[in-house]
């Protein structure tokens, strides 16, 4: 599922120089303040992103991924004293079990204890102990919790910003770092172009009679990693797991009967959805995926994406050009920097059209 279509490009066609100053580092005062650059037609045009319930048509579904992040970031040290920073990938359902990223001066070996600190600052909040490396690369770390992890990242951990934020989290973080509708805790990112949304453009889409459905996708660190070989076929995609409920299949169902479009919210979002129409039948429920989407590949569930703008040489850029067209991406893009746009998590959004 992860290699990559056939076709010339190299990483290095995915790559653009993005002045530092527009990463943005917080986000915009209202959710539905940020800009939104709607490049549907021939030319760019620069919206607010208030305006997207003027973009839609009635019987059209926008499809969110209503997963929720988790406090995933963990400091602590090792029993020899060695600082410790710990990044929960995942949660072992039914467990007191986690993977984890682990930075540290020499890595702890199997059998060893971490001291966690509190958020804060209590010096040993829990202890957990480190089963082993684990993951499709032996990347990770398989740690043992005390006790639910969830409740112990919720009480101790810290929200998880990527790693172009270059603040510590605070508690505006802890609300505008998380959807409205986050419902299944797992990510340890957001769904950032889900971030939008307030009560006002909700109401307002739903006057306009928009639609509305749920996937969920517990989004991995992965998705800030940059694509280090220069053929795309030899990447190794990371795994995420989602869950397409039944609902949503047949809302997407009645949607493309009625003539209307699906609008996926977000690069998550599509990935999902687009991961469980592989075998060419839009199929309900649970699993892993590591699909790679490169220009080539074979929508078969989205008309539309909203998005954020994304990392220089990730899988992401590889994504919204294999959506709307690599040069015109390219030229969204050379229009999004001219104009001053902010980038990334907590940046601005933008509309695409499926080529």
């Amino acid at each position: 599922m992860s290699a990559a279509p056939a076709h010339p490009f190299t990483v290095a066609d995915f790559d653009f120089a993005l002045p530092p100053e527009l990463i943005a580092q917080h986000p915009a005062p209202e959710r539905s303040g940020s800009r939104l650059l709607d490049g549907r037609g021939d030319a760019p045009l620069d919206r607010r992103f208030r305006e997207l319930p003027s973009l839609m048509a009635r019987g059209d579904l926008l499809v969110f991924n209503d997963t929720r992040v988790i406090k995933a970031r963990l400091y602590g040290r090792k029993a020899s004293g060695g600082g410790v920073e710990a990044l929960v990938e995942r949660v072992l359902p039914g467990t007191h079990e986690v993977w984890a990223h682990l930075r540290a001066s020499k890595s702890p070996r199997p059998g060893s204890r971490v001291h966690f600190a509190g958020r804060d600052g209590t010096p040993a909040a829990f202890d957990a102990e480190v089963l082993g490396r684990c993951g499709p690369d032996g990347s990770l770390f398989h740690l043992r919790l005390p006790g639910d992890p969830f409740a112990l990242l919720e009480r101790h951990g810290h929200v998880p910003l990527p790693p172009y934020i270059e603040h510590g989290d605070d508690a505006d973080d802890e609300r505008r770092y998380q959807t409205l509708f986050a419902r299944a805790p797992g990510a340890v990112a957001a769904p950032t172009a889900a971030l939008h949304f307030d009560a006002d453009v909700l109401a307002a889409l739903e006057a306009q009679g928009v639609a509305r459905a749920s996937v969920t996708l517990h989004v991995g660190a992965g998705t800030f990693q940059p694509v280090r070989v220069e053929q795309l076929a030899e990447h190794r995609m990371h795994s995420e797991w989602f869950e397409l409920p039944q609902a949503t299949v047949d809302a997407i169902s009645r949607t493309r009967a009625a003539g209307g479009r699906v609008v996926a919210v977000g690069t998550t979002t599509l990935r999902a959805l687009e991961s469980a129409a592989l075998g060419g039948e839009l199929q309900a429920g649970a699993r892993e995926t590591d699909i790679f989407i490169t220009p080539g590949f074979a929508f078969r569930v989205v008309d539309r994406l909203l998005t954020n703008f994304h990392l220089p040489r990730s899988t992401l850029m590889m994504l919204v050009s294999a959506f709307a067209g690599h040069e015109r991406i390219r030229a969204l893009y050379a229009h999004a920097i001219l104009e001053r746009y902010r980038f990334f998590s907590y940046g601005d959004a933008m509309l695409l059209q499926r080529r």
